[in-house]
């Protein structure tokens, strides 16, 4: 699980936005541009080329 204090910090490397964890504790969401960040092993994986887009409907 990402910590609080780290989660207040992080932000999307697209757009420097806030990320949001997802409800399962997976995955970082950018609300702002669309992408998710997937989280492995309590490790947030912040690289664009790891991103995927997520459905906005």
């Amino acid at each position: 699980m990402v910590k609080k204090e780290l989660l207040d910090i992080l932000a999307c490397p697209r757009c420097h936005e806030k990320v949001v964890l997802s409800e399962d504790g997976g995955w970082l969401i950018c609300e702002s541009c669309g992408v998710k960040y997937p989280i492995e092993g309590d490790i947030p994986i912040m690289l664009t080329d790891r991103s995927v887009g997520i459905d906005k409907r």
